[in-house]
């Protein structure tokens, strides 16, 4: 008989509530941030980056992270996560209950002064110290580095290989539980995420749990595939493709969700997810941001269904 092999899984990371808003002129309200969570769990998604532990007088679009917070954690299954930029935002998040914190590195110098005002290397040491916290307050909130800027920047330029690497390993040394791979700018292509996420698996295993891609210059989804194809099966996605940096010039556009989904779905992956939900979620995201662009594809073709018999003699012929 045939060897049958069960279904790949893959794990998807809602980031728009955070990476997302933080980019968009328009301030979503706390009880329609809680709609999202709701509607995203129900959709199938079971981790959610909620919001980001920063003072609201500098990111005021995430100033209620802990309220959001507060309700994603009474949703059963969900594993809800928060950006921390330092030892201040991780020990809010550690009060807060978060069963996840995400610290940004970025493996450009330049953008790593813009972004957080310390070298790469002080970053380095900051997850050193919260993971010491962590530790000391008996948590168990799982601390995870996430290299930005991994394959270019606008900023510096090009960033190479063998910095990247090390970063991932320092992290992983410096206490953190795994770490992600991020494109914030959208400089990636195929070949180079191939590239790059070949070696890092070889160096940390499965620890590198999680992509992120930007859709800058069209590529998102290929590089998706891409890191797929190296063995990833975490990735970060924003509904309706919002998001970006504030610091990084031109880091436009997140891979949209229900694009990731459907695609990763349609190669028959296991996502958990339903696409159609989804894109009544993005539908309704429209809604709560009426005067910012939405990305994406899905949402205008919508998805395939089964073929219901031959098209009627009068259509017209298309190539």
């Amino acid at each position: 008989m045939p060897t049958t092999h069960p279904p790949a899984v893959a794990t998807l990371r809602e980031v728009g509530l955070r990476d997302g808003l933080q980019s968009v002129s328009t301030i979503v309200g706390t009880a329609d941030k809680c709609r999202w969570v709701d509607a995203a769990h129900a959709a199938g998604m079971r981790e959610i980056e909620v919001g980001s532990m920063v003072p609201a007088r500098l990111l005021p679009q995430l100033a209620d992270t802990e309220a959001v917070l507060q309700h994603a954690l009474q949703l059963p299954g969900l594993v809800a996560s928060v950006l921390v930029p330092n030892l201040k935002g991780a020990e809010r998040a550690l009060a807060a209950g978060a069963h996840a914190m995400i610290v940004p590195l970025s493996a450009s110098h330049a953008h790593s002064l813009a972004n957080l005002r310390k070298t790469p290397d002080e970053v380095v040491a900051e997850v050193a110290r919260i993971r010491a916290a962590r530790d000391a307050s008996g948590s168990r909130t799982i601390i995870e580095g996430g290299v930005g800027t991994a394959f270019g920047c606008t900023l510096q330029g090009e960033v190479s290989e063998a910095e990247v690497l090390r970063l991932l390993q320092a992290l992983l040394d410096a206490g953190a539980d795994r770490v992600s791979l991020a494109d914030t700018v959208g400089h990636a292509d195929p070949a180079m995420v191939s590239r790059l996420f070949d070696k890092a698996v070889h160096r940390v295993g499965d620890r590198l749990r999680y992509a992120h891609f930007h859709d800058t210059r069209g590529m998102g989804l290929a590089n998706a595939y891409a890191a797929w194809q190296a063995g990833v099966r975490g990735f970060d996605a924003c509904l309706g493709g919002i998001g970006g940096c504030p610091h990084a010039p031109g880091a436009s556009g997140n891979v949209a969700t229900e694009d990731l989904a459907y695609m990763l779905e349609r190669m028959g992956a296991q996502t958990g997810t339903q696409v159609p939900a989804l894109l009544q979620l993005r539908r309704q995201l429209q809604q709560w941001l009426p005067n910012e662009p939405l990305h994406g594809s899905l949402w205008r073709a919508g998805v395939i269904r089964p073929h219901a018999g031959p098209m009627p003699d009068t259509a017209t012929a298309c190539l």
